[in-house]
Formats: C-alpha cells, structure tokens, sequence
C-alpha cells in the first residue's frame, strides 16, 4: 500500500503529533508500505529530501507555528505521480488543503487523525471562551466532513467530536509509542554525569517534567504546588522548551524556586529517555492533551504518574496503582508524601506504570489498528459528485 501522511510539522521538530508521525511512519514501512510525507519547509522554500516534501511556509498566529500560503500544485506534482492509495492527514490546517486537493485529484480517501483540543488555545484568537468553543466546533465540522474516516486518540476526543456534530466515522485509536527505547537501563555513570550536569545529587527525589513549555500545558500550577510543598530534596526537573519558558523561569524565580528547580532546556530525541529516568515521579498538570503520550513515555520508563485528573487518561492513569490524578494542592501533596514515605511502593507502582504502558500502547499495535483503518477506507470510498467528470447537465442537476 501507497500511503501519504501530511502533517504541518515533521522532524527535527520534537511534539505529540511529529512523535505520532515518525512511529506510524516506521512502523508502517516494517510492514512492507511505501511511506512519504508532506510537511511545511521551516522557511518559504519547498524541497524534497528522503522521502519527505517540504512546502515554503510563513509563520503563523501561534508561536512557533507555520502556514503555507497556497496549495503548491506544481510541487505536489510528484506526489500525484507516485500515486498514494490514501492519504492520512494529521493537521487541519494548510497541509489539510494539501491533502483534499491530492485525494481530490486522485479519487482516494482521506483518513485524519485529530489531534488537538483547540478549546485550550482560543485565548490565542479570542477574547470569549464560549465563542472560541463555538468556532472550533464549525470549523471542526466543516473540515472533517471531506474525510472517510476520523481517528480519535481517546475517548475524551471521541467525545469532543460528537458534541461539535462531526459527521461520519470515528474511530478511537490510542496513539503508539515505540517503547522499547523507554525499556533500556540507564547505565550509572551516564546517569551520574546527567545529575552532575544538572546539579542533581543522588539523595534528591526528582519531579520530571517533559514537554513543550506553553501556557496552556499550566506548568505554573506545578512550580505553585512545588514551592508550597516545603520538603527537602525534592527538584523539580523541566525538560523541554517553547514560547513560555521565560515566563515560567521568572515565576520560579519569583516563588524562590531557584535552588529546587532545573531547566534543562531541549534535548535531542534519542536522549529523552536519559532524562526520563533522571527522574522518581512524572508530573503534569495540563488538560490540553488528546492523549498526553509524554505521560505513556514516562510510564514505560517505569516512572509513576502525578498528573492533574483529565478525561483522557481515563484507564491510563490509576489513582494508587500506577500513579495518582489529582484536583486540589492536598490531593497533591497526599500523593507526594505517599512517595517521599515509602521508597518500596514508589518502585512498585513504577512496575505497574510499566507493564501497563508495554500492554497497551506499542507502536506496532498502533500501526496495525491504521492499516485496518486504511483498507476499510479504501473499499467503502466513493468519490463525492463534485470530484467526477459529469456532463455539464448532470452537474446542474446536482447543484
């Protein structure tokens, strides 16, 4: 099978959707599929590299992210050549354009995977949350309604999707994660030479936390509950980087942080496993995520979870087993004396944080759930009346 994935970022990029991307793209061409990819030039240059269509891009609305102007015919040419058999979009945006006009002009569906609750970004564009929530429900309605088939991350999205009116089929499909990365020891002297480097002693209890620093990830409410929880030995370790990492470094400097807290800044994807295991507990208290893969990683690394309570780590996170979800400071801080007390029953709940992360959510079970997905969307496909070459009377009649 010919598969097209578009997607509005790719790697070097480090995020949940280019994580998703690489790991379907691998797994994929595994199991004997041609794989390209379509994705946004990091400047206004198109190119073609490896597989991998680059299109000119200007910067957009949101920090850090890029649009493209126009659909480029002449560069996608050789993407209609080859021919994909399905094209599987992972954005909404310019490369969504990109998508419709190929399976367009080549009579293929499109399956998309949405990724992103917009509600917890409106404060970029809008004043009012309701009339923010508002438009991302048109705007969601009218762009998924040229897809075969919706593939939801989770159950919370699933349920998103249905409340804004989405029509058609949706499917729930966890995102996979290739753990085996995650499964590897970490030696003790690099472990030795990471906690040097960042000013870590091995008596320290480390909360780690890993992920793109933006506001609405609410990273503040951990440095908040961090400060307040005055034990000594506990650091928090901040792995990742983004638009709002000068705002939270001045907010930990303002809360007296400076001496608990380590910005690591961003690491190289083949490092942040290291980082991972640098660590005694994950935490997180964003509630902008459609499946939090970051909390899968952490998982697999053995690590327990201490998250804010959110609906899509519904049968992901259980509270006392392998990790907690929390909804006020206390529940906080009960948790993290529950871990501070008892070496063994953090350990134990690593095990079970493990062993749930390596049943569920591998990369090549993620794989095989698409690939299902493709070939249903392949034989169900019909191409819409518009897309047909109709007499110019048919076509009236349609209109």
């Amino acid at each position: 099978m010919k598969i097209l994935i578009t997607t509005e970022c790719y790697r070097p990029i480090i995020n949940g959707v280019v994580t998703s991307v690489v790991n379907l793209q691998s797994e994929l061409e595994k199991n004997g599929h041609e794989v390209r990819i379509l994705t946004l030039s990091p400047d206004a240059h198109s190119f073609e590299e490896d597989g991998v269509t680059y299109i000119g891009s200007v910067a957009a609305l949101y920090p850090g992210v890029r649009t493209a102007l126009r659909v480029h015919r002449r560069e996608l040419r050789s993407l209609l050549d080859w021919k994909p058999d399905v094209v599987h979009s992972q954005c909404e945006f310019s490369t969504f354009r990109m998508a419709r006009y190929i399976a367009g002009k080549l009579n293929v569906p499109i399956v998309h995977t949405y990724h992103t609750v917009y509600e917890d970004y409106t404060h970029y564009f809008s004043p009012s949350r309701t009339w923010g929530k508002a438009a991302v429900a048109w705007f969601s309605r009218n762009t998924l309604r040229h897809v075969q088939c919706v593939v939801a991350p989770t159950e919370k999205v699933h349920g998103l999707l249905t409340g804004y009116g989405v029509p058609g089929d949706i499917q729930i499909v966890p995102t996979g994660v290739d753990l085996d990365q995650f499964q590897a020891e970490l030696p003790n002297e690099r472990r030795s030479l990471l906690r040097k480097k960042l000013g870590l002693t091995e008596k320290d209890v480390v909360l780690v936390s890993v992920g793109r620093l933006a506001k609405e990830k609410n990273l503040e409410e951990i440095l908040r509950f961090t400060s307040e929880y005055q034990a000594p030995g506990v650091k928090l370790l901040v792995v990742g980087d983004g638009p709002h990492r000068s705002s939270l470094e001045r907010y930990a400097a303002a809360l007296g942080l400076d001496d608990r807290i380590v910005f690591a800044g961003m690491v190289q994807p083949h490092e942040v496993a290291d980082y991972y295991r640098l660590g005694d507990l994950f935490v997180s208290a964003s509630n902008s995520e459609t499946q939090g893969l970051t909390y899968i990683e952490a998982m697999a690394s053995g690590l327990p979870v201490l998250c804010r309570r959110d609906d899509c780590l519904k049968d992901v996170v259980d509270t006392g087993v392998n990790g907690w979800q929390y909804e006020s400071f206390e529940q906080f801080k009960e948790a993290l004396s529950s871990v501070l007390s008892s070496r063994e029953r953090l350990v134990e709940m690593g095990e079970n944080a493990r062993r749930k992360a390596l049943g569920k959510y591998s990369s090549s079970a993620f794989a095989e759930s698409a690939e299902q997905i493709y070939v249903r969307a392949i034989a169900a496909y019909r191409p819409i009346p518009s897309r047909l070459l109709l007499p110019a009377a048919t076509k009236a009649a349609i209109k």
